[in-house]
Protein backbone atom coordinates (compact mmCIF):
# COMPACT_ATOMS: atom_id res chain seq x y z
CA UNK A 1 0.00 0.00 0.00
CA UNK A 2 1.23 2.89 -1.31
CA UNK A 3 1.32 6.60 1.28
CA UNK A 4 1.17 9.88 0.09
CA UNK A 5 3.45 12.92 1.29
CA UNK A 6 1.16 14.48 4.08
CA UNK A 7 1.23 18.40 2.39
CA UNK A 8 2.31 20.97 4.70
CA UNK A 9 -0.20 23.67 5.42
CA UNK A 10 2.35 26.04 7.92
CA UNK A 11 -0.86 26.44 9.95
CA UNK A 12 0.00 26.54 14.23
CA UNK A 13 -3.66 25.91 15.09
CA UNK A 14 -7.13 25.11 13.23
CA UNK A 15 -8.68 28.02 11.71
CA UNK A 16 -12.31 26.49 12.39
CA UNK A 17 -11.72 25.50 16.23
CA UNK A 18 -7.79 26.98 17.20
CA UNK A 19 -7.12 23.67 18.10
CA UNK A 20 -3.36 23.29 18.07
CA UNK A 21 -2.17 21.10 14.42
CA UNK A 22 1.08 19.62 13.52
CA UNK A 23 2.48 20.36 10.12
CA UNK A 24 1.70 16.88 8.63
CA UNK A 25 -2.39 17.16 9.54
CA UNK A 26 -4.84 17.27 6.70
CA UNK A 27 -8.15 17.61 9.09
CA UNK A 28 -8.54 18.82 12.18
CA UNK A 29 -8.49 16.74 14.57
CA UNK A 30 -11.02 18.24 16.72
CA UNK A 31 -13.64 19.40 14.14
CA UNK A 32 -12.61 18.39 11.44
CA UNK A 33 -11.74 21.10 9.61
CA UNK A 34 -10.08 20.57 5.77
CA UNK A 35 -6.73 22.14 5.82
CA UNK A 36 -6.04 21.37 2.23
CA UNK A 37 -8.60 24.00 1.64
CA UNK A 38 -6.70 26.83 3.58
CA UNK A 39 -4.33 28.69 1.55
CA UNK A 40 -0.52 28.73 1.54
CA UNK A 41 1.03 31.24 3.88
CA UNK A 42 2.85 34.04 2.66
CA UNK A 43 6.18 35.33 4.23
CA UNK A 44 5.49 38.38 5.78
CA UNK A 45 2.97 39.65 8.34
CA UNK A 46 0.37 37.65 9.75
CA UNK A 47 -3.46 38.60 7.90
CA UNK A 48 -6.42 36.86 9.22
CA UNK A 49 -8.19 34.37 7.47
CA UNK A 50 -11.50 35.48 8.27
CA UNK A 51 -12.53 38.89 7.72
CA UNK A 52 -14.02 40.21 10.58
CA UNK A 53 -14.63 44.12 9.85
CA UNK A 54 -12.90 47.15 11.49
CA UNK A 55 -12.65 47.05 15.47
CA UNK A 56 -14.58 49.46 17.08
CA UNK A 57 -12.25 51.91 20.00
CA UNK A 58 -15.09 51.96 22.93
CA UNK A 59 -13.23 53.77 25.30
CA UNK A 60 -11.99 52.85 29.13
CA UNK A 61 -14.69 52.34 32.19
CA UNK A 62 -14.75 54.67 34.41
CA UNK A 63 -13.16 53.89 37.23
CA UNK A 64 -14.96 53.08 40.80
CA UNK A 65 -15.37 55.42 43.40
CA UNK A 66 -12.66 54.05 46.41
CA UNK A 67 -15.10 51.45 48.84
CA UNK A 68 -17.64 51.48 46.62
CA UNK A 69 -19.61 48.56 44.40
CA UNK A 70 -20.83 50.72 41.60
CA UNK A 71 -19.70 52.09 39.04
CA UNK A 72 -20.99 54.63 36.23
CA UNK A 73 -22.32 52.65 33.02
CA UNK A 74 -22.06 54.56 29.86
CA UNK A 75 -25.20 54.25 27.15
CA UNK A 76 -24.74 54.44 23.77
CA UNK A 77 -26.44 58.05 23.74
CA UNK A 78 -23.72 59.29 25.87
CA UNK A 79 -21.24 58.84 22.92
CA UNK A 80 -20.52 61.55 20.38
CA UNK A 81 -21.81 60.44 17.01
CA UNK A 82 -23.82 61.51 13.82
CA UNK A 83 -27.04 59.98 12.85
CA UNK A 84 -28.35 58.50 9.50
CA UNK A 85 -28.98 62.09 8.53
CA UNK A 86 -25.48 63.12 9.47
CA UNK A 87 -27.00 65.32 12.16
CA UNK A 88 -25.53 64.97 16.12
CA UNK A 89 -26.90 62.77 18.45
CA UNK A 90 -28.65 64.22 21.19
CA UNK A 91 -26.66 63.07 24.21
CA UNK A 92 -27.71 62.00 27.78
CA UNK A 93 -26.76 62.54 31.37
CA UNK A 94 -25.14 59.43 32.50
CA UNK A 95 -26.83 57.39 35.15
CA UNK A 96 -26.19 54.60 37.34
CA UNK A 97 -28.21 51.49 36.85
CA UNK A 98 -27.57 49.65 39.87
CA UNK A 99 -23.96 48.78 41.75
CA UNK A 100 -22.11 46.42 40.00
CA UNK A 101 -19.38 43.81 41.58
CA UNK A 102 -15.63 44.30 41.39
CA UNK A 103 -14.13 42.54 38.49
CA UNK A 104 -12.26 39.15 39.76
CA UNK A 105 -8.74 39.23 39.15
CA UNK A 106 -7.81 36.09 36.71
CA UNK A 107 -5.43 33.78 38.58
CA UNK A 108 -2.12 34.21 36.27
CA UNK A 109 1.35 31.79 36.20
CA UNK A 110 3.63 33.41 38.80
CA UNK A 111 0.55 34.74 41.28
CA UNK A 112 0.37 38.13 39.61
CA UNK A 113 -3.29 39.14 38.37
CA UNK A 114 -3.61 39.25 34.41
CA UNK A 115 -3.75 41.96 32.48
CA UNK A 116 -7.39 44.25 31.75
CA UNK A 117 -8.24 42.92 28.51
CA UNK A 118 -10.41 46.30 27.65
CA UNK A 119 -13.74 44.94 26.61
CA UNK A 120 -16.38 45.42 28.84
CA UNK A 121 -17.79 41.77 31.20
CA UNK A 122 -20.86 41.60 31.85
CA UNK A 123 -21.34 40.71 35.26
CA UNK A 124 -23.85 39.33 36.98
CA UNK A 125 -27.08 41.25 38.80
CA UNK A 126 -26.18 41.68 42.76
CA UNK A 127 -28.82 40.85 44.70
CA UNK A 128 -28.12 43.95 47.54
CA UNK A 129 -28.69 46.24 44.51
CA UNK A 130 -32.23 46.16 45.56
CA UNK A 131 -31.09 47.73 49.40
CA UNK A 132 -29.21 50.15 47.94
CA UNK A 133 -30.89 53.49 47.32
CA UNK A 134 -30.20 57.00 46.57
CA UNK A 135 -31.48 59.01 49.58
CA UNK A 136 -31.72 62.42 47.62
CA UNK A 137 -34.70 64.64 48.85
CA UNK A 138 -38.26 62.69 47.50
CA UNK A 139 -39.91 64.09 44.50
CA UNK A 140 -43.14 65.64 45.38
CA UNK A 141 -45.65 62.34 44.05
CA UNK A 142 -47.65 64.15 41.33
CA UNK A 143 -50.79 62.90 41.08
CA UNK A 144 -52.20 60.92 37.69
CA UNK A 145 -55.86 60.79 36.89
CA UNK A 146 -57.34 57.53 37.05
CA UNK A 147 -58.92 56.79 33.59
CA UNK A 148 -62.54 55.93 33.80
CA UNK A 149 -63.30 52.24 33.80
CA UNK A 150 -64.54 51.09 30.07
CA UNK A 151 -67.88 50.11 30.30
CA UNK A 152 -68.25 46.28 30.51
CA UNK A 153 -68.61 44.30 27.29
CA UNK A 154 -72.06 43.09 26.51
CA UNK A 155 -72.79 39.28 26.96
CA UNK A 156 -72.86 37.87 24.27
CA UNK A 157 -75.79 35.62 23.19
CA UNK A 158 -76.33 32.47 24.69
CA UNK A 159 -76.00 29.55 21.46
CA UNK A 160 -78.82 27.65 21.54
CA UNK A 161 -77.96 24.39 20.21
CA UNK A 162 -80.11 22.19 17.74
CA UNK A 163 -82.23 19.31 19.05
CA UNK A 164 -82.25 17.54 16.13
CA UNK A 165 -78.32 16.99 15.51
CA UNK A 166 -76.96 18.42 18.55
CA UNK A 167 -74.38 20.53 16.49
CA UNK A 168 -75.62 22.80 14.69
CA UNK A 169 -76.31 26.58 15.96
CA UNK A 170 -80.15 27.40 15.74
CA UNK A 171 -79.98 31.09 14.61
CA UNK A 172 -82.65 34.08 14.94
CA UNK A 173 -85.01 32.40 12.59
CA UNK A 174 -85.48 28.79 14.80
CA UNK A 175 -83.73 26.86 12.32
CA UNK A 176 -80.71 24.53 12.93
CA UNK A 177 -77.61 26.47 10.57
CA UNK A 178 -76.29 23.01 10.50
CA UNK A 179 -79.15 20.41 9.65
CA UNK A 180 -82.04 23.10 9.11
CA UNK A 181 -84.13 21.58 11.44
CA UNK A 182 -87.08 23.76 13.05
CA UNK A 183 -86.36 24.65 16.45
CA UNK A 184 -89.36 23.83 19.22
CA UNK A 185 -90.98 26.82 20.49
CA UNK A 186 -93.06 27.86 23.54
CA UNK A 187 -96.36 26.87 22.39
CA UNK A 188 -94.75 23.57 20.28
CA UNK A 189 -96.12 21.81 23.93
CA UNK A 190 -97.60 23.12 26.86
CA UNK A 191 -98.77 21.66 30.17
CA UNK A 192 -100.90 23.28 32.63
CA UNK A 193 -102.11 21.87 36.17
CA UNK A 194 -104.15 23.72 39.05
CA UNK A 195 -106.42 22.25 41.29
CA UNK A 196 -109.04 20.97 39.93
CA UNK A 197 -108.24 20.80 35.94
CA UNK A 198 -105.29 20.41 34.03
CA UNK A 199 -104.55 21.00 29.86
CA UNK A 200 -101.85 19.86 27.52
CA UNK A 201 -101.67 21.39 24.17
CA UNK A 202 -99.30 20.08 21.64
CA UNK A 203 -98.05 21.11 17.57
CA UNK A 204 -98.54 17.75 16.41
CA UNK A 205 -96.69 15.68 13.92
CA UNK A 206 -97.06 17.40 10.73
CA UNK A 207 -98.05 21.02 11.28
CA UNK A 208 -95.31 23.61 11.47
CA UNK A 209 -96.72 25.86 14.35
CA UNK A 210 -99.25 25.38 17.21
CA UNK A 211 -102.18 26.72 16.58
CA UNK A 212 -104.13 26.18 19.60
CA UNK A 213 -104.06 27.34 22.77
CA UNK A 214 -106.32 27.35 26.22
CA UNK A 215 -107.29 29.00 29.32
CA UNK A 216 -107.45 27.09 32.67
CA UNK A 217 -108.29 28.62 36.10
CA UNK A 218 -110.53 28.17 39.51
CA UNK A 219 -112.37 31.11 41.31
CA UNK A 220 -114.85 31.12 44.23
CA UNK A 221 -118.40 32.11 43.93
CA UNK A 222 -119.98 34.53 46.19
CA UNK A 223 -121.02 31.95 48.16
CA UNK A 224 -117.70 30.66 48.54
CA UNK A 225 -117.86 27.61 46.72
CA UNK A 226 -115.12 26.78 44.10
CA UNK A 227 -116.02 27.39 40.28
CA UNK A 228 -113.09 25.46 37.57
CA UNK A 229 -113.22 26.53 34.10
CA UNK A 230 -111.27 25.66 30.71
CA UNK A 231 -111.01 27.24 27.36
CA UNK A 232 -110.06 25.46 24.25
CA UNK A 233 -109.30 27.44 21.21
CA UNK A 234 -108.22 26.17 17.14
CA UNK A 235 -107.24 28.72 15.29
CA UNK A 236 -108.18 28.52 11.55
CA UNK A 237 -105.38 27.31 9.38
CA UNK A 238 -106.87 29.16 6.44
CA UNK A 239 -106.82 32.51 7.95
CA UNK A 240 -104.20 35.32 8.89
CA UNK A 241 -102.40 35.00 11.99
CA UNK A 242 -104.76 32.30 13.47
CA UNK A 243 -101.88 31.42 16.19
CA UNK A 244 -102.41 34.76 17.26
CA UNK A 245 -106.24 34.72 16.78
CA UNK A 246 -106.53 31.15 19.09
CA UNK A 247 -104.15 33.23 22.00
CA UNK A 248 -106.27 35.95 21.73
CA UNK A 249 -109.81 34.32 22.29
CA UNK A 250 -108.36 32.34 25.16
CA UNK A 251 -107.12 35.16 27.00
CA UNK A 252 -110.00 36.72 26.68
CA UNK A 253 -112.52 34.16 27.48
CA UNK A 254 -110.76 33.63 30.62
CA UNK A 255 -110.39 36.79 31.76
CA UNK A 256 -114.61 37.28 31.54
CA UNK A 257 -115.31 33.75 33.27
CA UNK A 258 -112.75 35.21 36.03
CA UNK A 259 -114.87 38.61 36.36
CA UNK A 260 -117.81 37.19 36.00
CA UNK A 261 -118.44 34.40 38.03
CA UNK A 262 -117.33 35.98 40.89
CA UNK A 263 -119.60 39.02 40.95
CA UNK A 264 -122.51 36.39 40.75
CA UNK A 265 -123.66 35.83 37.46
CA UNK A 266 -124.81 32.46 36.07
CA UNK A 267 -122.05 30.60 34.71
CA UNK A 268 -124.30 30.35 31.34
CA UNK A 269 -124.86 33.76 31.13
CA UNK A 270 -120.90 34.13 32.19
CA UNK A 271 -120.37 31.70 29.09
CA UNK A 272 -121.94 33.81 26.70
CA UNK A 273 -120.60 36.97 27.75
CA UNK A 274 -117.15 35.15 27.70
CA UNK A 275 -117.95 34.02 24.13
CA UNK A 276 -118.45 37.48 23.53
CA UNK A 277 -115.55 38.53 24.59
CA UNK A 278 -112.90 36.59 22.69
CA UNK A 279 -114.85 37.42 19.43
CA UNK A 280 -114.29 41.21 19.76
CA UNK A 281 -110.51 40.08 20.85
CA UNK A 282 -109.98 38.11 17.81
CA UNK A 283 -112.03 40.83 15.42
CA UNK A 284 -109.31 43.38 16.90
CA UNK A 285 -106.76 41.61 15.74
CA UNK A 286 -108.27 42.19 12.08
CA UNK A 287 -107.99 46.05 12.58
CA UNK A 288 -104.08 45.62 13.69
CA UNK A 289 -101.57 47.12 10.59
CA UNK A 290 -98.37 46.73 10.04
CA UNK A 291 -97.77 43.22 10.61
CA UNK A 292 -96.83 40.60 8.57
CA UNK A 293 -96.77 42.76 5.76
CA UNK A 294 -100.04 43.62 5.28
CA UNK A 295 -99.81 46.84 4.25
CA UNK A 296 -97.24 46.36 1.73
CA UNK A 297 -99.17 44.16 -0.43
CA UNK A 298 -102.71 45.46 -0.54
CA UNK A 299 -103.67 43.70 -3.60
CA UNK A 300 -103.26 40.40 -2.11
CA UNK A 301 -106.11 37.99 -0.89
CA UNK A 302 -105.89 38.05 3.22
CA UNK A 303 -108.72 36.27 5.91
CA UNK A 304 -109.03 38.00 8.99
CA UNK A 305 -107.62 36.09 11.65
CA UNK A 306 -110.31 33.48 13.19
CA UNK A 307 -110.82 30.28 15.59
CA UNK A 308 -112.61 28.29 17.13
CA UNK A 309 -113.83 27.99 20.95
CA UNK A 310 -114.93 25.48 23.39
CA UNK A 311 -115.19 26.03 27.24
CA UNK A 312 -116.64 24.24 30.22
CA UNK A 313 -117.33 25.48 33.88
CA UNK A 314 -118.04 23.60 36.70
CA UNK A 315 -119.68 24.90 39.33
CA UNK A 316 -122.10 24.45 42.61
CA UNK A 317 -122.90 20.99 40.62
CA UNK A 318 -123.72 22.83 37.05
CA UNK A 319 -121.52 21.74 33.99
CA UNK A 320 -121.89 24.52 31.65
CA UNK A 321 -120.21 24.45 28.25
CA UNK A 322 -120.29 26.73 25.12
CA UNK A 323 -118.77 26.80 21.95
CA UNK A 324 -118.10 28.20 18.32
CA UNK A 325 -117.15 26.26 15.98
CA UNK A 326 -116.25 22.23 15.79
CA UNK A 327 -113.94 22.16 18.93
CA UNK A 328 -116.06 19.67 21.18
CA UNK A 329 -116.99 18.40 25.02
CA UNK A 330 -117.45 15.32 26.19
CA UNK A 331 -118.62 13.27 29.06
CA UNK A 332 -117.01 10.35 30.63
CA UNK A 333 -117.77 8.74 33.97
CA UNK A 334 -116.09 7.40 36.20
CA UNK A 335 -118.13 4.57 36.59
CA UNK A 336 -117.78 3.25 33.02
CA UNK A 337 -120.45 1.19 32.86
CA UNK A 338 -122.70 4.48 32.46
CA UNK A 339 -122.85 5.98 29.19
CA UNK A 340 -120.57 8.68 28.29
CA UNK A 341 -122.01 11.46 26.23
CA UNK A 342 -120.59 14.12 23.69
CA UNK A 343 -122.35 17.79 25.00
CA UNK A 344 -121.54 19.81 21.77
CA UNK A 345 -122.80 19.85 18.16
CA UNK A 346 -120.30 20.83 15.77
CA UNK A 347 -120.78 23.90 13.32
CA UNK A 348 -119.35 22.28 10.12
CA UNK A 349 -120.62 20.78 7.00
CA UNK A 350 -120.98 17.65 8.18
CA UNK A 351 -122.94 18.26 11.45
CA UNK A 352 -125.52 20.09 8.84
CA UNK A 353 -125.62 17.38 6.45
CA UNK A 354 -126.57 15.13 9.14
CA UNK A 355 -128.89 17.56 10.53
CA UNK A 356 -130.59 18.07 7.86
CA UNK A 357 -131.20 14.61 7.25
CA UNK A 358 -129.45 14.17 4.05
CA UNK A 359 -126.25 11.78 5.01
CA UNK A 360 -125.88 9.84 8.32
CA UNK A 361 -122.99 10.65 10.65
CA UNK A 362 -120.66 7.80 8.56
CA UNK A 363 -121.25 9.31 5.22
CA UNK A 364 -120.78 12.90 6.32
CA UNK A 365 -118.03 12.67 8.06
CA UNK A 366 -116.17 10.54 5.17
CA UNK A 367 -116.43 13.29 2.85
CA UNK A 368 -113.35 15.97 2.70
CA UNK A 369 -115.87 18.33 2.91
CA UNK A 370 -116.49 17.41 6.31
CA UNK A 371 -114.26 19.75 8.82
CA UNK A 372 -115.25 22.68 6.51
CA UNK A 373 -116.63 24.93 9.62
CA UNK A 374 -119.61 27.02 9.20
CA UNK A 375 -119.09 28.79 12.41
CA UNK A 376 -116.06 30.61 13.76
CA UNK A 377 -114.66 33.54 15.71
CA UNK A 378 -113.48 36.67 13.80
CA UNK A 379 -114.31 39.32 11.74
CA UNK A 380 -115.24 37.59 8.21
CA UNK A 381 -117.97 35.57 10.25
CA UNK A 382 -121.02 35.63 9.03
CA UNK A 383 -122.78 36.45 12.33
CA UNK A 384 -121.76 35.43 16.24
CA UNK A 385 -123.92 32.83 17.19
CA UNK A 386 -122.21 31.56 20.84
CA UNK A 387 -124.05 27.73 21.46
CA UNK A 388 -124.44 27.09 25.42
CA UNK A 389 -126.00 24.53 27.37
CA UNK A 390 -126.13 23.51 31.10
CA UNK A 391 -125.90 19.77 32.76
CA UNK A 392 -126.70 18.54 36.35
CA UNK A 393 -124.96 15.12 36.13
CA UNK A 394 -125.93 12.79 38.81
CA UNK A 395 -122.48 10.85 39.33
CA UNK A 396 -118.72 11.89 39.02
CA UNK A 397 -116.81 11.86 36.12
CA UNK A 398 -114.37 14.25 33.96
CA UNK A 399 -115.27 17.02 31.58
CA UNK A 400 -112.82 16.64 28.16
CA UNK A 401 -112.57 19.67 26.47
CA UNK A 402 -110.78 19.64 23.22
CA UNK A 403 -110.03 20.03 19.70
CA UNK A 404 -110.63 18.34 16.92
CA UNK A 405 -106.54 17.05 16.90
CA UNK A 406 -107.73 14.65 19.39
CA UNK A 407 -111.27 13.78 18.70
CA UNK A 408 -110.78 12.77 15.46
CA UNK A 409 -108.61 10.02 16.38
CA UNK A 410 -111.52 8.84 19.52
CA UNK A 411 -114.77 10.55 17.58
CA UNK A 412 -117.76 8.62 19.05
CA UNK A 413 -118.36 9.29 22.88
CA UNK A 414 -117.55 5.40 23.23
CA UNK A 415 -114.32 5.87 21.65
CA UNK A 416 -113.07 8.95 23.78
CA UNK A 417 -114.05 6.94 26.75
CA UNK A 418 -111.94 3.95 26.01
CA UNK A 419 -109.09 6.46 25.85
CA UNK A 420 -109.82 8.00 28.99
CA UNK A 421 -107.42 6.77 31.67
CA UNK A 422 -109.61 5.27 34.81
CA UNK A 423 -107.52 7.75 36.98
CA UNK A 424 -108.50 10.74 35.26
CA UNK A 425 -110.57 12.33 37.59
CA UNK A 426 -107.55 11.96 39.95
CA UNK A 427 -104.69 12.78 37.72
CA UNK A 428 -105.72 14.94 35.20
CA UNK A 429 -102.44 16.08 33.84
CA UNK A 430 -101.34 12.52 33.60
CA UNK A 431 -104.66 11.87 31.84
CA UNK A 432 -104.47 14.65 29.26
CA UNK A 433 -100.81 13.46 28.38
CA UNK A 434 -102.39 10.38 27.49
CA UNK A 435 -104.83 11.84 25.12
CA UNK A 436 -102.45 13.75 23.35
CA UNK A 437 -100.24 10.61 23.10
CA UNK A 438 -102.93 8.48 21.65
CA UNK A 439 -103.30 11.04 18.93
CA UNK A 440 -100.06 11.52 18.14
CA UNK A 441 -99.58 7.80 18.00
CA UNK A 442 -102.77 7.69 15.48
CA UNK A 443 -100.71 10.37 13.01
CA UNK A 444 -100.49 13.57 15.22
CA UNK A 445 -102.16 15.61 11.81
CA UNK A 446 -103.36 18.36 13.67
CA UNK A 447 -102.47 20.75 16.88
CA UNK A 448 -103.73 18.71 19.90
CA UNK A 449 -105.01 20.66 22.78
CA UNK A 450 -107.32 18.49 25.44
CA UNK A 451 -108.47 19.55 29.11
CA UNK A 452 -109.64 17.76 31.39
CA UNK A 453 -112.19 18.84 34.45
CA UNK A 454 -113.00 16.64 37.18
CA UNK A 455 -116.37 16.62 37.87
CA UNK A 456 -117.82 15.46 41.69
CA UNK A 457 -121.48 14.71 41.51
CA UNK A 458 -123.44 16.61 45.04
CA UNK A 459 -124.77 13.88 47.23
CA UNK A 460 -128.17 14.61 46.41
CA UNK A 461 -127.67 15.01 42.62
CA UNK A 462 -130.68 14.64 40.92
CA UNK A 463 -131.47 14.58 36.43
CA UNK A 464 -129.01 12.88 33.88
CA UNK A 465 -126.44 13.77 31.10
Amino acid sequence: MSQKPKPSHGLAACPGCAEPLESGDRYCGACGYDLSAVPSAEAGADRPTVVIGTPVNWPDAPPREPGSLSTMTQHPNDLPGTDSGGRDLPTAEARSDGPTPPEPASAAPGGGSAAPSGDFELAAPDPRAAVRVDTGPAAEAVPVPVPAPAPAPEAAPAVTICVACRAGRVDTDGYCENCGHAQPRERDHMERELAGVAAVSDRGLRHHRNEDAFAVSSTTLPDGSPATLAIVCDGVSSATRPDEASAAAAEAAGASLLAALPRGTHPQQAMHEAIVAAAEAVNSLAEETGQDGAEQDPHRHRNAPACTIVGSVVASGLLVVGWVGDSRVYWVPDDRSAPPARLTEDDSWAAQMVAAGLMNEAEAYADERAHAITGWLGADSYELDPHTAAFKPDRSGVVVVCTDGLWNYAEAAEDMARVVPADAADRPLGAAQVLVGHALDGGGHDNITVALVPFTAAPQGAGSV
